[in-house]
């Protein structure tokens, strides 16, 4: 299984850029860059809460799970 992070889309969805991103949770600038980028990337529990939390959706409509295809 794989869990990917939807800030990216989700964001700008939403109207914000990395910038506003960053500011509005209170989120390294880099931090928010790097989520941009790589959905695939670890994130703290801490970090997704507060940019849930600035883009007032639930933490899980940032998680995209993909199962593992069976060979």
């Amino acid at each position: 299984m794989k869990i990917l992070l939807k800030v990216k889309e989700i964001g700008e969805q939403k109207g914000f850029n990395q910038s506003t991103l960053s500011r509005k949770a209170d989120v390294d600038f880099k931090t928010v860059q790097r989520l941009f980028r790589d959905p695939a990337r670890d994130i703290s529990v801490s970090t997704l809460a507060k940019i849930a939390r600035a883009l007032k959706v639930d933490v899980n409509d940032l998680l995209e799970v993909i199962p593992e295809e069976d060979d």
